[in-house]
C-alpha cells in the first residue's frame, strides 16, 4: 500500500504541465497548438520566448528531484528505501509524459528524467546531461540529444548506482523516452528534423 501511494502521488506530482501552465501565466499560445505540440521546454522555446521555455525547464526538471528526495526527506520516519525513492522518480517521469491534467497526453520527459537522474546521483545524472549538451551543441538537435542521453543513462547507472532498482527504473525511463521520440527519430532519418531555437510553426 505504501508504495501505492507513494507511486500515485508522485504521478500526480510529475503530471503537473509547467510548459501550460508558464505559457499561459506568459500570455503565450498553448505549446500544444505549434510546433511538435509537445507540452516541453523544447517547443515553448519555438515560441521565441527564452524566459518562458527556461522556466518550463526548470519547473519539469523540478518535479523529477523533488519526487526523488521528499522519499529521501522522510525515508526514516517512514521506513522508507532507494527502492521508493526509484519508484518515485520513475512515476514523477510517468507522470509528465502522460499527464492526468493533459487527458494522459504530456511531454517526452527528457526534462523530468534529467531532475530524476540528478537527484538519483549528481555523477550519473551529471554525466547524462552532458552527453545530451554535447549532442545538442554540436548537431543542434534536442531530439538527437535526448536520444543519446537515454543510452547512456542505463550504463552511467549501472556503472555508478549501486541500487538494482533504479537501474530498472532508469532503463524503463530510456526506454519509454527512446518510444515518445519515435517520430523525432523518423524525421531525423529523412533529414527533416527542426534543430533548436528554430520558430513555431
Amino acid at each position: 500500500m505504501q508504495t501505492a501511494i507513494i507511486a500515485l502521488l508522485a504521478f500526480t506530482l510529475g503530471s503537473t504541465p509547467f510548459a501550460v501552465l508558464v505559457s499561459h501565466a506568459m500570455g503565450l499560445d498553448d505549446p500544444r497548438k505549434y510546433g511538435s505540440g509537445n507540452p516541453g521546454a523544447t517547443n515553448v522555446l519555438r515560441s521565441g520566448n527564452k524566459k518562458a521555455a527556461i522556466l518550463t525547464l526548470i519547473g519539469d526538471a523540478l518535479k523529477g528531484v523533488f519526487a526523488v528526495l521528499l522519499v529521501r526527506a522522510f525515508a526514516q520516519t517512514l521506513g522508507l528505501n532507494e527502492s521508493d525513492a526509484a519508484i518515485a522518480g520513475l512515476f514523477a517521469f510517468l507522470g509528465h509524459v502522460f499527464s492526468v491534467f493533459l487527458r494522459f497526453q504530456g511531454g517526452k520527459g527528457v526534462a523530468t528524467a534529467a531532475g530524476v537522474l540528478l537527484a538519483m546521483s549528481p555523477a550519473a545524472g551529471g554525466l547524462t546531461l552532458l552527453t545530451w549538451l554535447t549532442i545538442a551543441a554540436s548537431l543542434r538537435y534536442s531530439s538527437a540529444a535526448a536520444l543519446a542521453a537515454a543510452v547512456a543513462a542505463p550504463a552511467l547507472t549501472w556503472w555508478l548506482v549501486p541500487h538494482r532498482s533504479w537501474l530498472l527504473a532508469v532503463t524503463a525511463m530510456s526506454a519509454v523516452l527512446i518510444w515518445r521520440h519515435k517520430d523525432n527519430i523518423a524525421r531525423l532519418l529523412a533529414g527533416q528534423e527542426s534543430k533548436l531555437g528554430s520558430k513555431k510553426r
